[in-house]
């Protein structure tokens, strides 16, 4: 199959395909005589098992790493469950951060009543502004 068909089948964008390739994450395929690459059922797969990584948000030197296991696990040491903790940690350190930006943007919502005709009595454009002079704000009090 052609690059765009391989796309297509996985929802990879073909620049991201190439990316793989040059990243060693994906064998280059074979070419046709035309001079375009011929991908084959393999590269299909190992592509899906990349997209479903990238979509654990896992990092790409743990997914070449997971992928060094899948192609010799006999020869490459890598701790998969310490992989996935470590993963599983990066994502409740950004949960806790979204969760703080969250009360942020919410104090800050809290400043509007949606009474207002012009952008000089926006509560929240007021404090925007005054966040910008240096002086706290309703999202960063005490900042």
């Amino acid at each position: 199959m052609q690059i765009k068909d391989l796309a297509r089948a996985t929802g990879v964008d073909v620049e991201t395909i190439r990316f793989y390739e040059k990243e060693g994450l994906l064998p280059e395929p074979a070419r046709l005589d035309n001079g375009y690459r011929n991908y084959a059922q393999p590269h299909l797969e190992r592509l899906s098992f990349i997209r479903h990584c990238r979509a654990l948000d896992m990092p790409l030197p743990d997914v070449k790493r997971l992928l060094g296991f899948v192609d010799d696990p006999q020869g490459h040491a890598v701790n998969v469950d310490q992989l996935v903790d470590e993963q599983l940690s990066r994502v409740r350190a950004r949960l806790k951060s979204m969760r703080a930006l969250e009360k942020q943007l919410l104090q800050l919502r809290s400043r509007c009543d949606g009474a207002h005709d012009d952008g000089a009595s926006c509560g929240i454009l007021n404090e925007l502004v005054s966040a910008a002079h240096g002086e706290a704000c309703a999202c960063h009090p005490g900042d």
